[in-house]
């Protein structure tokens, strides 16, 4: 199949579907950083969603205008900081609405627990990555068209940091908390091997 990996640089989806002999491209307006620039669209993903012959999309839009740990920012004290926050917020949901709608048979889109459940729709599930064998918590939705959702092949206890007042907290955002601010949001927008391991075996059958 010929699939597109909208707004990935890592390539992580990308080489499992590679792995099992698919015609994948991430795409992303970034450089990739997979190692692969030759399976590397760097380019507008809409642009290609909609001018490409393409089997199958696997999306995964930026979420930090759309993700509910966001919505701090949208407090009137914070708007002479941000004062472009809700607009950049109603561009991020055309973005993802627009990438729903691409003229393509089979898509998938993920994004963290956010504002599209209501701005567009509820998500067909909510995954974790402790689901399929990488030992983490990340609540995560795809909406999906034209693809079944994801069957949890190997559930696994996630590293949990208890804080002083008895927060809990994944241990793989308490370790990314270190990182500088460009470096963090790339590593915390990557996907978990075991789910991309899924992706492509599961949507490809």
């Amino acid at each position: 199949m010929r699939i597109l990996v909208a707004c990935e640089e890592s390539q992580t989806v990308t080489k499992e579907l590679r792995a099992l002999g698919h015609e994948a491209y991430s795409c992303d307006l970034e450089s990739c950083s997979g190692g692969h620039p030759e399976w590397h669209i760097q380019e507008d993903a809409i642009e290609i969603a909609y001018s490409g012959n393409w089997d199958m999309m696997i999306a995964h839009p930026p979420c930090t205008y759309l993700t509910v740990t966001g919505n701090k920012w949208m407090k009137d004290e914070f708007k002479d900081r941000f004062p472009d926050r809700q607009q950049q917020r109603e561009d991020a949901i055309i973005f993802f609405i627009n990438l729903y709608n691409a003229p393509i048979p089979m898509i998938a889109i993920e994004n963290p627990v956010g504002i599209m459940s209501t701005e567009f729709r509820k998500p067909d599930q909510y995954v974790h990555p402790f689901y399929f064998g990488d030992p983490h918590s990340k609540k995560t939705g795809l909406w999906l068209k034209g693809l079944m959702p994801l069957k949890a092949t190997n559930v696994v206890e996630p590293l949990m940091y208890t804080y002083k007042d008895g927060r809990k907290d994944p241990m793989w955002h308490v370790e990314s908390m270190s990182m500088p601010p460009k470096e963090r949001s790339k590593y915390r927008s990557k996907t978990f091997p075991g789910i991309a391991k899924e992706m492509a075996r599961q949507w490809t059958k």
